[in-house]
């Protein structure tokens, strides 16, 4: 046991011990009971839980939420147009959130969707000083879709 002035106390009885903690106007709170004897402290229970709410909302503000955003290409997309989406991909993945790529084929497109495949290949290779392939390219009905995660060459540098 640990008593109110943060000093151990040692092992005495359960029933001392809630004897102690109402003699000191505080309660008696079981901090670690997987140990062997289990821990007890006499804190002031109100205050503890105050201070563990503060601690998880503030460790809750540090978290970054991964989100995914998504980016539609075509396979016959002009040149500016592509580099315009990359820029907006390179952006994502420099916040840190994961982009899915899609190629959207239509009509006659479908009988050609290796020109797709190709778009979306240059697409990831051209982001992968700042994101790495993380799903492979699949091909869903009308669609080529891929997923690219934060974390490449260059972000992988600057860490170490």
């Amino acid at each position: 046991m640990i008593g109110a002035d943060g000093q151990q106390v040692g092992i005495i009885a359960t029933r001392d011990a809630l004897q102690m903690a109402q003699d000191a106007g505080l309660d008696l709170v079981e901090v670690a009971p997987q140990s062997q004897p289990p821990v007890c402290k006499i804190i002031d229970y109100g205050k503890f839980r105050y201070d563990q709410t503060k601690r998880e909302k503030e460790s809750k503000k540090t978290q970054h939420q991964v989100k995914v955003k998504e980016i539609k290409l075509k396979p016959n997309i002009d040149e500016h147009d592509f580099l315009t989406k990359l820029k907006k991909g390179r952006e994502f993945l420099e916040k840190g959130n994961k982009v899915k790529l899609t190629c959207f084929f239509r009509g006659r497109e479908m009988a050609h969707p290796d020109i797709g495949k190709k778009v979306v290949q240059r697409f990831c290779d051209e982001l992968a000083d700042v994101g790495t392939l993380e799903a492979p390219l699949k091909m869903m009905g009308r669609s080529l879709t891929s997923v690219i995660a934060p974390g490449g060459k260059k972000l992988k540098e600057s860490h170490a």
